[in-house]
């Protein structure tokens, strides 16, 4: 048998070999598919829309860097965050069984100033709860390649009563007149 035919008859001998193996793999990777769908549907149509969100964006990602739009290292971060921003959407649905999301911010250690402009928080001092700025409440880190800290925008109304909270306890001497109280019309004769 010449050199040729040796080496034709290894290929016939481990093609099945390889088929096989990669029909594992792929009904591996499908399964895994698979059951990231059954566990978005323990959550409802608000959550199932952000983590689809999360998804979309992922797939913007991985459109850019396959026409060399961005960087790896642009990619790597941005899927990293994504993925931060999945799992912390998850948790928060699974402790919460509440179909509500408030809007997530998830900044590596040098992003700080991309939220809190240029005088950032210590990343040290942060625990879960803080609320910062009257605007962010930090809700942990998230090791997703690199840590992410993430953050819940508070929405207007929990603005609104922090302000209500730290306007009553700088002035607690003061009376504060009720919400709808008018000032008097003077009437002219």
């Amino acid at each position: 048998m010449g050199q040729p035919a040796k080496t034709m008859a290894t290929l016939k001998g481990s093609l099945p070999a390889l088929l096989v193996l990669s029909l594992l793999a792929f009904s591996n990777v499908q399964a895994g598919q698979g059951a990231r769908a059954v566990s978005d549907d323990e959550f409802g149509p608000v959550v199932r829309a952000y983590l689809g969100y999360l998804k979309s964006e992922q797939e913007v990602v991985d459109d850019r860097v396959s026409r060399h739009e961005v960087s790896s290292n642009y990619y790597r971060r941005n899927s990293n965050r994504i993925k931060a921003l999945r799992q912390m959407a998850i948790r928060l649905a699974r402790e919460s069984h509440n179909d509500y999301l408030p809007e997530l911010e998830a900044v590596a250690g040098n992003e700080f100033r991309i939220l809190f402009g240029s005088t950032p928080p210590q990343i040290s001092t942060l625990k879960t709860g803080d609320v910062l700025r009257n605007t962010f409440r930090y809700l942990g880190i998230v090791r997703s390649g690199e840590p992410f800290y993430v953050f819940a925008r508070l929405d207007p109304y929990e603005q609104a009563e922090l302000q209500e909270k730290t306007v009553s306890k700088t002035a607690p001497d003061v009376e504060v007149a009720p919400k709808n109280a008018t000032r008097s019309r003077r009437v002219v004769p």
